[in-house]
């Protein structure tokens, strides 16, 4: 199993989160001007109506995230080492019957390699199919991510009265500029490592 099993369920739960955070918005077209703040963070008031949380502070912070990336680098891990064990034990079979080769009869050869033959498509099958079965874990994890952060923000907007909450990632961004005091990433952090917890 290669490693860029486990990168493309970074990139994709990456992803999940961008529109899980832009789930939350609501159809309303007034739009309000962000004030510039003295200091650090403060509270958002009631009047503004768009917040924001920084999901790369959020997938490093939110516990169950953690978990998973655990979970499936231990299976990929775990999936990288019976394939190379099964490699392994193929490739000396190969050898075996190469050293022989010579002292077998021409059917024998024959028979040998169409039976290594079959082996080494059984290898490649096996593993695209556990390599499948691993990527479509990880989409149902997507997707239970997606409904986990999506269903804790639309109650938290309404809660807070907010009409929209945005997503910041460095480097991947369509937000610019946004006042700090619009930062929620800590208090949707805290909020959501409660709810995970209490399962």
């Amino acid at each position: 199993m290669e490693r860029r099993t486990f990168k493309t369920f970074g990139l994709l739960a990456t992803a999940t989160l961008i529109t899980a955070f832009s789930a939350c918005q609501n159809k309303d077209t007034k739009t309000t001007e962000t004030k510039k703040t003295e200091g650090t963070t403060a509270a958002v008031s009631p009047a503004e109506k768009i917040v924001y949380v920084n999901s790369d502070s959020l997938l490093t912070k939110y516990e169950y995230f953690k978990d998973l990336k655990v979970k499936f680098e231990g299976k990929s891990k775990n999936a990288q080492a019976d394939m190379q064990a099964k490699g392994q034990a193929f490739q000396r079979e190969v050898a075996q019957y190469q050293q022989s080769a010579q002292t077998l009869s021409a059917d024998q050869r024959k028979s040998t390699e169409e039976r290594l033959a079959r082996k080494q498509q059984e290898l490649q099958t096996y593993q695209q199919n556990a390599g499948g079965a691993l990527q479509n874990e990880q989409a149902a994890e997507n997707e239970k991510l997606y409904d986990k952060v999506a269903d804790y923000l639309k109650g938290y907007a309404k809660e807070k009265g907010y009409k929209m909450v945005l997503t910041y990632s460095k480097g991947n961004s369509a937000i610019l500029f946004a006042d700090e005091s619009l930062d929620v990433t800590s208090e949707v952090i805290k909020g959501l490592n409660a709810e995970y917890s209490k399962k």
